[in-house]
């Protein structure tokens, strides 16, 4: 198998040569210039990227080159996708230079990626990507270290200036800023508003266009992040706390390794009804209505990249009248957006909302293999997972219109392991 060809991040060495790597994105900075020291008058170009293959490594990468390489290879992957990188110089960790400006990471190397030596190219082994894309949900810290958006406005200014983890929800995500700096340099800036059950909005600010980049693509009030060493500050202007994205924060969207509790489906709309803001849980259910049968058109559809308002597919603006980026260029993405049912012993929640990359990964398919299939094909992948017994990890969201109708998220979705449903069954077969 391909994938035993790949060098392990833990096993990495200077010695080694011509090493071979797969893993998947996890950060990634901005191309930066230089001048060239070598070449008076010309720039070295460079950026960064952290790669994990394990739910225990991770390391950084660094690129450096002729502008047009650099630029090219920086615009080939972006967060969340799988990589190769074969021949990298493995090189010690230099903790003064440039590794005080990158994320902090268990491996004592660092790789460098040169024009001459190097290549990155997109990994297209699937039994490798599918080993890979759980991944990223997997923070890079202790899922139990962080600070609550309530601890942070308590601690105040005695905060400010530190570095520390955040696990929050994403309440909304404001407009793209562009400005010129004095210098005649361009930038950007974005900001989220969090939210968690101690705060209802805190400010997370983002100037990076990698890190603007992936915030923009999140679904606010569905979406929570771990944000690994965000720098907090006091804003005199705001008179409150204020978190930013720097070179060294990575954000984990929907770390679903920090959600715990298991619950029957009885048991989550018992807390849908007694809780009024968004909870998480597990849950080991059957999947009782899956319709991969109906027309495509409903299992696949085009949403407005900033504010997810449903379009056509060939449509070249967004129709939300509220739409925050209506004066932007307009993008959109295309993915699976499934409703599901899961039932259990207890009861069964209805029209929970599964949607790409979850959906493609739980299916087995992109979305463009799907439309290629068949009905009958279409048929029998949808009795494939029909009354299989799953392992659900589910986002449940406060009700907008009836207190009896519950609304539920599927952030990860698994055949459920038989030893695990076991020891859990003791549990979920007690009375309510």
């Amino acid at each position: 198998m391909a994938a035993q060809t790949f060098i392990a991040i833990s096993e990495l060495h200077p010695n080694f040569s011509h090493p071979k790597l797969a893993g998947i994105i996890i950060g990634k900075s901005d191309v930066k210039s230089f001048p060239d020291r070598k070449n008076i008058g010309e720039d070295r170009y460079t950026f960064s990227f952290t790669v994990k293959d394990s739910a225990d490594f991770f390391i950084n990468v660094t690129a450096w080159g002729h502008d047009a390489y650099i630029i090219g290879l920086a615009n080939s992957f972006n967060v969340g996708d799988c990589v190769v990188i074969e021949n990298p110089l493995v090189t010690n960790k230099d903790p003064e230079k440039g590794d005080r400006f990158c994320p902090t990471t268990p491996s004592l190397y660092r790789l460098i990626v040169s024009e001459v030596h190097s290549q990155v190219r997109l990994c297209a082994d699937m039994p490798t990507i599918d080993r890979l894309l759980p991944l990223i949900h997997l923070p890079v810290k202790d899922p139990g270290d962080f600070y609550s958006l309530g601890d942070i406005v308590a601690n105040g200014q005695s905060l400010d200036g530190t570095v520390i983890n955040i696990l929050a929800a994403v309440k909304s995500i404001g407009e793209l800023k562009q400005f010129t700096t004095s210098d005649g340099r361009r930038g950007q800036r974005l900001e989220v508003k969090l939210f968690d059950d101690s705060v209802s909005s805190f400010p997370l600010v983002c100037w990076d266009r990698e890190a603007i980049q992936l915030v923009q693509t999140l679904i606010p009030k569905e979406t929570v992040l771990f944000v690994t060493d965000a720098k907090i500050s006091f804003d005199s202007f705001r008179n409150g706390m204020t978190a930013t994205v720097n070179s060294k924060t990575i954000i984990t969207v929907n770390p679903v390794d920090s959600i715990t509790d298991v619950y029957t489906v009885s048991q989550l709309k018992q807390k849908a009804q007694e809780t009024p803001e968004a909870f998480f849980g597990i849950t080991y259910s059957f999947i009782s209505k899956l319709d991969l049968d109906s027309s495509v058109s409903k299992v696949i559809k085009t949403r407005c990249s900033r504010c997810k308002f449903q379009v056509t597919e060939d449509t070249q603006s967004c129709t939300n009248q509220l739409c925050p980026g209506r004066d932007q260029v307009f993008s959109a993405s295309t993915g699976f957006d499934l409703l599901v049912d899961f039932t259990d012993h207890t009861g069964t929640l209805h029209s929970c909302t599964m949607r790409s990359p979850v959906a493609e990964k739980a299916l087995g398919c992109s979305t463009e293999e799907f439309t290629s299939l068949t009905d009958d094909e279409r048929t029998a992948m949808k009795w494939k997972f029909l009354l299989e017994r799953c392992k659900i990890y589910v986002k449940i969201l406060p009700s907008t219109k009836t207190k009896s109708w519950v609304r539920g998220v599927v952030l990860a979705y698994s055949l459920a392991d038989p030893g695990e449903v076991k020891q859990h069954m003791s549990a979920l077969l007690q009375p309510l």
